[in-house]
Order: C-alpha cells, then sequence, then structure tokens
C-alpha cells in the first residue's frame, strides 16, 4: 500500500484467459490489461471481473505451503525454516510479518475493485444497443455488467474485513487511485465504521445478487459471488463486531488513546451487537438455508459439495497432496502436522470427553470418537492409500525419519488420497471460504450471549437447536446437546464444535483472539503424541510436548507496517 507500489497495483491489472469451466476463476490463468485499455470491450470487462478473484487467500498453501492452521494450537509445519514459525516463537514485529503480505494483497483487491466499478460505466456496447437483430444479446451483457459491478463490492468488502479482522481500523478508499496517488491524505477510519462500510455493502449486494439456484449459466458463473455469499459475510462481520476482542479493549490495551481503531465506539452495548449478529445469520437461515444442503463431512473437499458458500478454486492439482501427503509416501513432505490439542477436542461418540486418564480411553485413544476425527486427521495404523499409517517411532512415518511429523499425525481433510504423485496425477481443488456449517455454529454463537441456551424471540432455531443441526449432520451424527444447560457450558460446547467441524479451515486463529483466550490457546505448548509399536495391533500412546508457543497481548491484532507507518503517519496498533 506504499505510495511507490501504486503504479503496480492500478497498471497491472488482471490476468484472464479463457478456459474449462471447471477453471473458470482459477486465479493462476492470467492476461496484462493496462489502464488505458481495460476499458475498451465487453470481454475485457468480463476479464477483468475474473480477476478481481485473484486477491482471495490461498488457504491450502498460505505461507510457504503452511496453513495458518499451523500458526494457532491446530498443527505444527514440518518445515522448521518456513516463515509461519515466527507466529508460533513471537518473533514478529511491523517489518516482519509472516502474513504481512495481507496487507498489500487485500488493499491491492481493493484499489482493483474501485477502478472496475469506475471503469465499467464505460464498456462500448454500442454496436448492440442499436442493432434492432442484437437487443436480446445488448440487455444480457448489460445485465451482467451490472451483476458483476455487485460481485465487486462484495468483493471490495471481504478485502475490507480480511483487513479488519487482522488490522482493526484501516483507511476507508473508494475512489480509484491514479498513478501518483499520495496516501498520507487519508487517515485510519474506526473500526465502527470498517464494519458498518462491510454491512452496507454485503447489503447492497444481496439484493441484487443471485441465491445459488437462480442462477443462470451456472457452468460459466462457477465459483463466483452470490447472494448467500454477501449475506455470510455480513454474518461474520457482525459476529466479529460482537466479539470481546472488538468490545473489551480496557482488558488487553489499557494505556491506548485510540481505541476507536481496535473496538467498537457506535454507541451500541455489546448486548445489542450480538442481537445484530442473531438477526442477520437468521435472515441467511430463513432466506437461503434450504440451499445450502448439509453433505457428508468426507465430501467437504468436493468443491461440487452443496454445503459450500463461497470458496477459491483451484482447477486440477497435487501441491497439496505433496505439500502434505505423510513422508513414507512416494514425494509426501507430511507438512502440516494436526497437534494432540486438536485431536484431545474430538468428542467420544458419546458426547463425553476423551481423557488421557482413562485407561481404556489411553489404550485405544482414536476409537469410538467424533467421525470427523478420522475425516479430518491421520492418526496411527489407520488405512490410507496402499498401506497403514506408521506414525510409530521407527515407522516409515514416524520419528527417526527426516521430515516425519513431530505431532504424531497427518491432515487428511482436503487430501485427495487417490492421486498417485509419481505419475503426476492431479485433481480438482479449492479453498474453503464459507459453507453452511459456519452460518449455523455463528448462529448458535450470537443467539446464546444474546438470548440464553433456549431463547429464540420468534425465530425458528434457538441456540441449542442451531448447534445440535450441526452435530447431527450426515455421516456425524454425534448426540445431541440437551437443552438444561447454562449459557456458560453452552458457550464451550460451541467454541469445541467450532474447533472440530471447522478445523484446518482458517477459523481457529481467529477465534481465540475474538474470544480473547489466545494466552491460553496459542500461548500454551503445542503438544504431540509419542507411539512405541508393542505389536502388529498394539501401540503404547504418550503425549508429549511439541513446542513451546507464547502470545502477547500486541499479537491479538497485526501492527501497521512500518514502512507504511514511516510515509503516512498513521497511528500504530496498540503495544508494537
Amino acid at each position: 500500500m506504499k505510495p511507490y507500489k501504486i503504479p503496480v497495483i492500478v497498471g497491472l491489472l488482471f490476468s484472464v484467459v479463457f478456459y474449462s469451466c471447471d477453471d473458470l476463476l482459477d486465479p493462476k490463468a492470467e492476461t496484462n490489461l493496462t489502464e488505458e485499455f481495460a476499458n475498451v470491450s465487453y470481454n475485457n470487462t468480463l476479464a477483468r471481473s475474473i480477476g478481481l478473484y485473484s486477491y482471495l487467500p490461498d488457504g491450502l498453501s498460505y505461507l510457504d505451503g503452511a496453513m495458518m492452521a499451523a500458526a494457532s494450537d491446530e498443527a505444527e509445519y514440518t518445515l522448521e525454516t518456513a516463515s509461519i514459525h515466527g507466529f508460533n516463537v513471537g518473533s514478529w514485529n511491523a517489518n516482519n510479518n509472516p502474513d504481512g503480505s495481507a496487507w498489500e494483497r487485500n488493499f491491492e483487491g481493493i484499489f482493483a475493485a474501485n477502478l472496475f466499478l469506475k471503469e465499467s460505466d464505460e464498456v462500448d456496447l454500442d454496436y448492440l444497443k442499436y442493432d434492432p437483430t442484437k437487443q436480446q444479446d445488448y440487455q444480457n451483457r448489460l445485465n451482467n455488467i451490472h451483476r458483476w459491478k455487485y460481485e465487486a463490492r462484495f468483493l471490495r468488502a471481504y478485502y475490507y474485513f480480511e483487513l479488519v479482522k487482522r488490522y482493526g481500523g484501516v483507511p476507508i478508499i473508494t475512489e480509484p487511485l491514479g498513478l501518483k496517488s499520495d496516501l498520507s491524505t487519508f487517515s485510519r477510519d474506526s473500526l465502527s465504521a470498517c464494519i458498518r462500510f462491510i454491512v452496507s455493502e454485503c447489503d447492497s449486494a444481496a439484493a441484487v445478487l443471485q441465491a445459488p439456484d437462480r442462477m443462470t449459466d451456472v457452468a460459466n458463473n462457477l465459483g463466483r459471488a452470490t447472494k448467500g455469499a454477501a449475506m455470510g459475510l455480513k454474518c461474520r462481520a457482525l459476529l466479529y463486531a460482537a466479539s470481546d476482542l472488538f468490545n473489551k479493549p480496557e482488558e488487553w490495551a489499557p494505556g491506548y488513546t485510540h481505541k476507536e481503531y481496535i473496538s467498537m465506539q457506535d454507541g451500541k452495548s455489546q448486548q445489542e451487537r450480538w442481537e445484530e449478529a442473531a438477526a442477520a445469520c437468521n435472515d441467511f437461515i430463513t432466506t437461503l438455508g434450504n440451499k445450502y444442503p448439509m453433505d457428508e463431512y468426507r465430501l467437504i473437499r468436493d468443491y461440487q459439495n452443496g454445503e459450500i458458500i463461497f470458496d477459491r478454486r483451484y482447477g486440477s492439482t497435487n501441491t497439496f497432496e505433496k505439500n502434505n501427503y505423510p513422508v513414507g509416501y512416494n514425494l509426501g513432505q507430511s507438512g502440516n502436522t494436526p497437534s494432540q490439542n486438536l485431536v484431545d477436542a474430538y468428542e467420544m461418540i458419546d458426547g463425553t470427553p476423551f481423557d488421557w486418564n482413562n485407561p481404556e480411553h489411553k489404550s485405544n485413544p482414536y476409537a469410538n470418537r467424533d467421525p470427523r476425527l478420522a475425516m479430518s486427521i491421520l492418526t496411527n495404523n489407520v488405512e490410507f492409500k496402499d498401506r497403514t499409517i506408521e506414525a510409530w517411532t521407527g515407522g516409515r512415518d514416524g520419528k527417526g525419519v527426516i521430515h516425519a511429523t513431530r505431532t504424531g499425525y497427518y491432515i487428511y481433510k482436503f487430501i485427495d488420497p487417490n492421486l498417485d504423485l509419481l505419475q503426476n496425477r492431479t485433481s480438482v481443488h479449492h479453498w474453503v471460504i464459507m459453507r453452511y456449517a459456519e452460518i449455523l455454529l455463528s448462529y448458535a454463537e450470537a443467539m446464546n450471549e444474546a438470548y440464553g441456551p433456549t431463547g429464540n424471540v420468534g425465530y425458528r432455531l434457538n441456540a441449542v437447536r442451531a448447534l445440535n443441526q450441526v452435530r447431527n449432520r450426515v455421516g456425524v451424527e454425534m448426540p445431541a446437546v440437551p437443552t438444561a444447560i447454562s449459557k456458560e457450558e453452552l458457550r464451550e460446547k460451541i467454541r469445541n464444535e467450532r474447533r472440530v467441524e471447522l478445523a484446518f479451515e482458517d477459523h481457529r486463529f481467529w477465534d481465540v483472539r475474538r474470544w480473547m483466550i489466545a494466552p491460553e490457546t496459542l500461548g500454551a505448548p503445542l503438544r504431540g503424541v509419542e507411539i512405541t509399536k508393542i505389536s502388529d495391533e498394539e501401540f503404547e500412546y504418550k503425549p508429549i510436548e511439541v513446542e513451546k508457543r507464547t502470545f502477547e497481548p500486541k499479537m491479538y491484532l497485526y501492527p501497521i507496517p512500518q514502512a507504511d507507518l514511516n510515509t503516512t503517519g498513521w497511528v500504530q496498533n496498540p503495544l508494537w
């Protein structure tokens, strides 16, 4: 976002070629369109509308192949030199942030959307407008351009949310920037203003964009934003706005004098914000809930899964498998290895907690567990491809092998187990940005905080029922949480359900921050398991500490990059 970067931001713009519908929004495709040439034709406008999606996060290999899960208590990244480890040991600052590229990437997406919104009004369609035989084509293209504008507004709101959850209040810039724009003329807007802007843009987009079952020409619109994406982003933004981090600055930054940048200062109470979040989620559920059936949990990696609200498409690849297959398999690099902290969060099949002090649990720790454990994590002695996982010390996938897991586990969620990497086989991948289970869990959280476990103020679902819809999904069918439960008990149930249901989907890193429980989660040691083979079917399991980790209150928000502070004079976030 530095001034000298502006020529890159507005001159580089997007690059798209036309390809199969499975790859329609695969951001790897490229063509160069200059600022002067971009508004010449309808096809260039189409290309630029697709290019706006290229700034979406690459969650499957976000930082040097690492997922953000490895910067939380969900996982450890095997490659010791990867930058993501800076989060875990506390060696990051305003000059050296492992996720620092998010600042420029999201602002570049915003600037690109601003330019698109201006120049999409200048598309030349006169050759159709004045041809009596082309009136249907003319109207179709007008309609498409109109829809693309609201996709652009949704994407701009999404990129703003990605900034807000990292930095708090940032400058709201809605006009196209010229090649020599001086960003020091802009000031940071308040967090409240940013949330209002995001919500307003989502409302506008949701009024125009179509529900998935109403979209025309579906094959050529795969991956584009829909009404559901806009309504879902509103739910997410209001959930964050209601959470403790953005409401209790005195608990982590008591001496900071610019609380408008880090907390909601709109005159509303936190209770009112929880009510707003619940209402937004209720609107989604009543309007679109039946459009997103929760398919089998194991099918989440399938980009055609009906539950997916919004995702990033990759096309056909095997990069994720190469990065994350167990080390004992051809070309496997271990990659993002799940933690014992996460494994312990999966309940027993009867809904009770797992307990290492229970001899039966300890002797066979993966038996009779929540089915999502086996669908998300590869554990010792489980079948994978043509053999069983050997995560025990001395096994093909265990300690003693270079780059083997340090935690005793390997990731399974999002993995295609059928790829022959030696033959360079590939399959279609996607990164889930938003799905219906998140909406239900956000609703359950907001309803519980606003009205308690069973209050519903006339809504179809109360907090307990919404939570149980997720627990009862096809292929999971965990026991229902009873209605006779306290608000505090249900809060912990909901938090744990988010942890296991949304594992590895880039929620945990942010959830523990907005709940303000990061010191006891991200600051606690990361744990794994030491496995000793007794016989072919008998193993001894011992929980171990893998890595000491650190978390300081300043880490609740990212620091504004120092280079931008130097050129703009903006106020830095607390404690950095």
